[in-house]
């Protein structure tokens, strides 16, 4: 059987709708670098700034004379992405050691290994800001984009923290699923939503492994976050991990 041919006009309008996402994507790309550049000189927090700047300092002995990033860490992807992967906050020898969120840590080890597996990731490991990784359809973020002591940031810290999250989420027009790493993300990514104006709903929807709910234009997907305690114990495989980025996959339109 012969191949289907295009209908006629099919190439031309291709080509110009491939041209006016070229033009949609260059101010959106400038507006998220802009605010790329804001995120990273914040210095809102005076004890999450502190704490950054310690834990850069006095690094643990297999990070010795490396120097830390030790500022506020950005999102980082694809800025057409159709899929956003939300975290809690930097790890404080990861993102915060690197400047690139989930890098260089055992929880981006896990994550970016499910999203090369997804075709989402050009690569399953993520280093360093220079290692050649790239995101395609998708952008990664964090509530808090600080490291916080335990892993804990404070309501007020969360607070100042959130509207990078909105303007973020504004920004990332394409953006039709939400994937929330844990609970602390899951509750972030509503509060998100509503600063949008989409209505949450109340009770607000719970937070669950993949939980799913339908807000708006936006899909929101839960999983347990891939912290060592859950990855070591078996709460979260790499089987659960690609069910929901699988499921993410689909309702972002392949």
């Amino acid at each position: 059987m012969s191949a289907r041919r295009p209908q006629h006009g099919s190439r031309p309008t291709s080509i110009a709708a491939s041209a006016v996402a070229r033009a949609s994507a260059a101010p959106r790309a400038a507006a998220l670098t802009a605010l790329t550049a804001e995120i990273a000189a914040c210095r809102a927090c005076p004890r999450l700034v502190a704490w950054r700047e310690s834990v850069a300092a006095d690094p643990p002995r297999r990070f010795a004379g490396q120097r830390y990033w030790a500022r506020a860490v950005p999102g980082f992807g694809d800025p057409a992405a159709r899929i956003l992967l939300l975290g809690l906050a930097p790890a404080a020898h990861g993102g915060n050691r690197t400047g690139r969120v989930f890098t260089g840590d055992r929880s981006g080890d896990f994550l970016f290994a499910a999203l090369h597996r997804a075709g989402l990731a050009s690569q399953a490991t993520s280093l360093a800001v220079d290692d050649g990784l790239e995101l395609r359809g998708a952008y990664l973020a964090a509530a808090v984009r600080c490291a916080p002591p335990g892993n804990a940031p404070l309501p007020d810290e969360r607070d100042r923290c959130a509207p990078f999250l909105g303007r973020e989420l504004a920004l990332l027009d394409e953006v039709r699923v939400i994937v929330a790493l844990g609970a602390y993300a899951w509750a972030a990514g509503l509060r998100a939503i509503s600063v949008l104006g989409i209505a949450v709903p109340r009770p607000a929807p719970r937070f669950g492994h993949g939980a799913e709910v339908r807000l708006g234009r936006y899909a929101m997907l839960g999983t347990f976050h891939p912290s060592q305690q859950n990855t070591f114990t078996g709460r979260l495989t790499p089987v659960m991990l690609d069910d929901v980025v699988g499921r993410a996959v689909t309702l972002a339109g392949g």
